[in-house]
């Protein structure tokens, strides 16, 4: 009977050691099913987003390698106070981590970093770090010519993070790397590559334990590129990941030739507002309609790595209206890029507050905007009405505006089919002798933020001859309230000259740029580098629509100009 007894309990220990390895195995197997938070409300929680851009990520010693100041808790604060819901860590460590094997991390520089982290937590934001420059520096190269090491010492840096951060909160996310790119010529090769970044950089992250079992992570695209075939790559990644605390990131700077100024494109036309229209839609169709969560990791305009001018004003606020409406519409998050040049790190204001009111208004609702953000009124010709196209954009008009001062419709101004005429009898009375800027007006709406329209007096600008090298040579220029749209520039016999010869309309900035203060024109070194010797025709485009043609005469590094009639 004990030997029968014996028998049963053995049977059912083993029996209950069976059912708990089942339940443990089962948990195990399905805990990444066991949702504890929506991803999909956690990154809507996101919006919107801003990037402490040239800080942690400028490649130098420290974070005041690009020239901005040390980040301080004021500034994270301000983000916050400011209205942004997540903060976007961008992380440079090449200079900042030993050697083989270890690769350790600077302490001091992880410890400014965690200090940084710690800030925007406290201030509410969700914050997102990531490997940054690293991607170009050493990745894009080293993935082929010293593949194992490269990925090693990717891998080292994760490893590190994840641990160091593993306790902090679902507030704190990781993204793999920023705009990964390899040295090959074949998609799918970088494909692979990119892969092999995003699984190892996956699993670190997951089996280093703590709150890194959920913590969400973000994917980027190839090159955090839009082209169907990275959208595809990156889908198929997250597929066969299958984890549900995944989200997908892509940057958008806008459709090139009106985001840097080339080719003619100087205004928000409509090959820039399709290129918004369909590169959303394809990120749209490929991840938020198929449930993954979108990130514009970064967005803004290219120009602005040269000059936050080299796009018109009104244009830039054009753009920015709709880009963020359309990305909203799609459900995607975006998070703005700064570097420095729009909130500032130590004023803590804004240096376009147009801009910044813009971007505020379109979190909630779209902005009304018109055909100009000008009306240039030629000296010593007779006033005639004046009229902008409006586009309302669901908006109602509500007033006409001048220091603050309601002015009458009928006889200031009428409004006709979205159609804004400023009347004769308006603009007489702003108009004064003198060349420049008579007056702002300003037209409110029932919501949105206001659009403002500059009246300004103007002569056609006067450019004189000069002398110089392809290193130092400016043109001495009378503007007379102008300002320069663009640059045309032709070799005598008619071919495009200098860069990007397949257009004769050069880019703002990279070939030229106005300084009114200092009236003149520069013609870059970029320009004069790809310019034979010989005679060139230039054809300056100014907003009031006078176009000046002037002559330069290239010989070796000298080059004269001269004007033309």
């Amino acid at each position: 009977m004990k030997q029968i007894y014996g028998n049963i309990i053995v049977t059912s220990l083993l029996l209950l050691g069976v059912i708990i390895m089942i339940s443990l195995f089962l948990t195990t197997s399905f805990a990444k099913e066991k949702v504890n938070y929506d991803i999909n409300a956690y990154v809507k929680e996101m919006q919107p987003g801003w990037n402490l851009g040239n800080s942690f990520d400028a490649v130098g010693t420290d974070e005041t390698a690009w020239g901005n100041p040390p980040v301080t808790q004021s500034l994270i604060n301000k983000v916050a106070t400011e209205g942004y819901k997540s903060i976007r860590i961008p992380i440079t460590f090449d200079q900042r981590m030993g050697s083989a094997p270890n690769y350790q991390i600077d302490t001091n520089f992880l410890q400014r970093v965690t200090n940084t982290v710690d800030w925007a937590l406290a201030a509410d934001l969700k914050v997102m770090i990531n490997v940054h420059h690293d991607s170009w520096i050493w990745l894009e190269n080293g993935m082929l010519q010293d593949h194992d090491a490269s990925l090693a010492r990717y891998e080292t840096i994760w490893r590190q993070l994840a641990n160091h951060f593993k306790n902090y909160s679902s507030n704190l996310m990781f993204e793999s790397i920023n705009e990964p790119r390899f040295s090959t010529s074949s998609v799918q090769q970088s494909q692979k590559y990119l892969d092999q970044l995003n699984s190892s950089f996956y699993h670190i992250v997951r089996d280093s334990g703590g709150n890194n079992m959920t913590r969400a992570l973000v994917l980027p695209t190839l090159d955090t590129g839009t082209e169907q075939e990275n959208l595809n790559g990156l889908y198929q990644m997250i597929q066969e990941l299958n984890d549900p605390y995944l989200i997908s990131t892509v940057h958008y700077y806008g459709f090139w030739p009106f985001s840097v100024n080339i080719a003619g494109y100087t205004t928000f036309e409509q090959d820039t507002k399709n290129d918004i229209i369909q590169t959303f839609d394809r990120v749209h169709q490929t991840f938020t309609a198929n449930g993954i969560p979108v990130i514009i990791g970064e967005f803004g305009l290219l120009g602005f790595d040269t000059s936050v001018d080299v796009i018109e004003q009104g244009e830039k606020l054009k753009y920015f209206e709709y880009m963020m409406h359309y990305a909203q519409a799609k459900n995607f998050t975006h998070m703005f890029w700064d570097n420095g040049q729009h909130l500032g790190r130590e004023s803590l204001q804004w240096g376009d507050p147009q801009l910044s009111n813009m971007m505020k208004a379109s979190w909630e609702t779209r902005s009304a905007t018109a055909e100009a953000d000008f009306i240039y009124l030629k000296k010593d010709e007779s006033i005639q009405d004046e009229s902008l196209d409006l586009s309302l954009n669901g908006n109602t008009f509500q007033s006409l505006r001048y220091n603050d001062q309601a002015l009458h419709e009928g006889t200031d101004y009428t409004i006709t089919n979205d159609k804004l005429v400023l009347k004769k009898h308006l603009l007489e009375q702003l108009v004064a002798n003198k060349i420049g800027l008579q007056g702002e007006l300003t037209a409110t709406f029932n919501q949105g933020t206001n659009w403002y329209i500059q009246i300004i007096l103007y002569a056609p600008p006067i450019l004189q001859r000069t002398q110089g090298t392809i290193n130092n040579f400016t043109i001495p220029v009378i503007f007379n309230g102008n300002k320069l749209a663009t640059m045309e520039a032709v070799y005598a016999y008619g071919s495009p000259a200098g860069p990007q010869n397949w257009t004769s309309y050069k880019e703002f900035g990279y070939t030229f740029t106005p300084s009114y203060n200092e009236n003149k024109i520069t013609i870059t070194s970029n320009f004069f580098n790809e310019v034979h010797d010989g005679e060139v025709h230039l054809t300056f485009h100014f907003w009031s629509g006078d176009q000046i043609k002037y002559k330069i005469l290239k010989s070796g590094q000298t080059v004269s100009g001269f004007t033309m009639l």
